[in-house]
């Protein structure tokens, strides 16, 4: 009877006592468990720790390295361009307001460029019907109250004027361009130079060889990083 009971109050005991399962990483070899028959006063689930087999994947910056060659075609390709691609955003309002102005510049230029070589070229052959020179002056004013020499000395300097400004406005659109295209190549391959404003000197005794003597002279070696 005692053995009886004895062996009932531990099959109780072993009824009540919680089971601790222990959960690991997963693996085509081990046999998983079935635990939809367990309550929860029957088991302990102990939370996933480091030391169980877990990865955990953690995104790895890339720094960026532009390559310089790619960056002159790409500007050569269209001015600006090579800016975007060395991430320099800043620059973009520059270059295409660079060749905005520039642009209207040579247009406007051109345009009155135009006018006046009409004007003089009229004034210049002995066709009274062709006188698009006054178009220059209000209505009220007649063409016989005008100096012609006068006229004709003033529409050839505006005409040259305003053909050297035409001609300076297309060099410097040129210009503009080359200027873009190194830009985006030294900014290319700059983009890791450190720039920090720290300066350090290192000085070292050294033996300095003298090609006159057998004996080395001594001096002083100086090194100035940046």
């Amino acid at each position: 009877m005692l053995a009886c009971a004895a062996t009932l109050a531990s099959s109780a005991q072993e009824r009540h006592m919680p089971t601790r399962h222990i959960h690991t990483a997963p693996d085509s070899t081990a046999v998983v468990p079935d635990t939809t028959s367990y309550s929860v006063s029957d088991s302990i689930l102990l939370p996933p720790s480091d030391k169980m087999g877990f990865n955990e994947w953690i995104p790895r910056e890339e720094e960026f390295n532009p390559d310089p060659t790619r960056a002159v075609w790409m500007s050569a390709l269209f001015p600006g361009l090579g800016q975007i691609y060395n991430r320099r955003y800043w620059k973009l309002p520059i270059v295409v307001g660079a060749y905005l102005g520039l642009g209207y510049a040579t247009s406007w230029n051109n345009g009155l460029l135009a006018d006046y070589t009409k004007a003089y070229r009229d004034i210049m052959d002995n066709d009274p019907s062709t006188n698009s020179y006054m178009n220059f002056f209000p209505p009220t004013t007649s063409e016989s109250d005008l100096d012609h020499k006068w006229l004709t000395n003033i529409l050839q300097s505006r005409k040259n004027y305003f053909r050297r400004n035409r001609d300076l406005c297309i060099i410097c659109m040129v210009g503009v361009y080359l200027i873009a295209m190194v830009d985006a190549y030294v900014d290319a391959s700059l983009s890791h130079f450190d720039i920090s404003p720290d300066l350090s000197m290192d000085l070292s005794p050294a033996l300095l060889p003298d090609s006159r003597g057998m004996k080395p002279a001594i001096g002083l070696c100086w090194a100035l990083n940046f």
